[in-house]
Parts: structure tokens; sequence; C-alpha cells
């Protein structure tokens, strides 16, 4: 485990700070730095690894006070149950409010439609960006890292929208060591991501340290599956599969959630954190890059919707 050299102040003892201490660190004087110079942040928390993490984070900067944040759920309408079954566990327990925005809503009202492929997850901007701007949000804190995807790669932690919660790779701002600004106009808001410098190997190996609940699904399990675009797709009620497409049940489990249309499983036999860690650290591959179908609509799919409001 990579270790920083620190002194203790008033001794020549040097102490080591594990990677992970420091990527702690950072996180927490992050969400300090939001409370601090933003007046109404919310945690975007889909009961997804990352924004589990975040809240963790969030719980261990604040205590023993309580978060001084809402949550926010933009719900598809093809959540894994499991998933939305853990999200609303956790804000019972921690006694928390959490938004919802739903996608489904705006269908019905004509607002949005469906898509051929069946997925919603590119039908989230318009509910999570109206939501923003409804509440009048300033601060949004999502789960994103650089390690993702190359959009995410060179964005950075305070993330500047513009009024239309569009975000312009033009506008960012330098930023130095531990220095943030979050000045914004009225009506814009800005995006912020505590764990940017975190990997998918940091957030398993910090979730093993702290004894981190996660949804089942994470963990390899038997779940009946289909084969589209190279990837194992959870069938359901939201138009899987289709003529030709065979059900089989696989041992699997996913490295990532999102919507149930777009999110691959991966056929594993890692049912223990441990074995979980040791698959990743021998992974070639990102985890959106192996299981998801919505980052290969083009070669800037990521990009494109976070220039339209997407996460």
């Amino acid at each position: 485990m990579t270790t920083v050299a620190t002194v203790k102040e008033g001794t020549d003892s040097p102490y080591a700070l594990s990677h992970l201490d420091a990527l702690e660190s950072e996180a927490v004087h992050i969400f300090r730095e939001v409370a601090g110079e933003f007046e109404k942040p919310v945690i975007l928390f889909s009961g997804g690894k990352d924004s589990i993490l975040m809240l963790h984070l969030a719980l261990k900067a604040f205590t023993p006070a309580p978060v001084p944040f809402s949550l926010l759920h933009v719900d598809t309408g093809h959540n894994f149950p499991e998933v939305l079954d853990y999200r609303d566990r956790t804000v019972a327990r921690h006694g928390l409010r959490l938004h919802v925005a739903s996608v489904q809503d705006y269908i019905d009202r004509g607002v949005l439609k469906e898509r051929p492929d069946g997925t919603r997850n590119p039908l989230q901007t318009v509910p999570l960006t109206e939501k923003i701007q409804s509440e009048k949000f300033d601060a949004v804190f999502g789960g994103g890292r650089r390690d993702e995807e190359k959009a995410r790669a060179k964005e950075r932690v305070f993330s500047l929208r513009d009024e239309f919660s569009q975000w312009d790779p033009r506008r960012q701002r330098p930023e130095l060591w531990n220095l943030y600004n979050g000045r914004h106009a009225p009506g814009e808001h800005v995006r912020v991501f505590p764990l940017s410098n975190w990997t998918e190997l940091d957030v398993w190996q910090y979730i093993a340290r702290e004894g981190i609940e996660l949804p089942e699904i994470y963990y390899a399990h038997e779940r009946e599956v289909f084969a589209r675009g190279g990837m194992w797709l959870t069938a359901g009620e939201w138009g899987g599969p289709k003529d030709g497409e065979t059900v089989e049940k696989r041992l699997v489990r996913y490295r990532t959630v999102g919507d149930m249309s777009c999110t691959g499983a991966v056929d594993s036999d890692a049912d223990t954190i441990e074995k979980v860690i040791a698959e990743i650290a021998a992974s070639r591959l990102t985890e959106r890059g192996a299981t998801r179908a919505d980052d290969k609509l083009s070669e800037a799919a990521m990009e494109d919707r976070k220039r339209e409001g997407y996460f």
C-alpha cells in the first residue's frame, strides 16, 4: 500500500499516512469546503457503491453533527430492486431527506419519449437539471472518478455548470493544491466530485477497511441474463430480451450499477470482498468500459451527455 511520509507537529518522528487515509482526508476537506462556500448543496445518491462511499465520507466529515445536505436520486424506473431497497434503508437509518426525480413522470407527461433500445439512462438529464433548478441547489455532489472514463478524467473537482446545467470544458478553472473556486453566477451551480482521485481499486479497498455494506448485486450471485452487445443484461419488464435473445442463468456480479437496460454484469465467482479486490486488481478494463452500453453510443458519448447536463 502506498504511503505518504509526514512529520508530526512538535516532533522529529515521521509517521506513515496510507494512500487511503490521504484520499479520505482530501474528500472530507472537499465536503467541509462545500458546506462553508455554498447555501444549498445536495448529494446524488443512487445506492451504487460510489454514492454509498460519498455518503460514508460525508457522515465522517460532520460527525457527531448530522450531514447538512439532503440526497437526490434520479429514478429511471428501471433500477435494480436490490439497489432501491438499499437506498431506502440507508435514508431511513440516517434520518436523511431524499429528493426523487422520476423519469417515468416525464414520460407520462409526454415531456420525454422512450428510446427504441429501451434504455432510460440518457433520459435522466432533464429530470436531473429541472430538479436542481426547482430546488435551487447550488452545489451537487457526484461520485464520478477520473479513472472511469476520459471525459471524467479531464473534469475538475469543482465543475462549473451554466444556467442550463451545461458543462463547458473551456470554462474550467485552475485547481492548485487544495484550493477550490466555488464562485458562480445566479442560476449557475457547481458539480463537485470528491472521489475524483480515487480508483475503482481504492474504492473497494476502502470499503473493505471501513466495513461498508453494499447491495448484494456487487458480489457473485446466480441471475437470469441474456447476451446483447457483448454484455450480460438482466431480463426484466424494461424490454429485454428481444426475439432471438436467450435467457440463461449465470454466476455474475455487477461492477457498476445504473439502468438495468444498459448495465452489464460480468462473469465472476467473487462472492467476498477479498475476491472482488483480487479480481479488480487483475482487470485491464475500466468498470464503465466493460459494462456500460450507454458509453458506447459514440466515441464521445459521455462528454456529449455532460455538455447537456448529465452527471
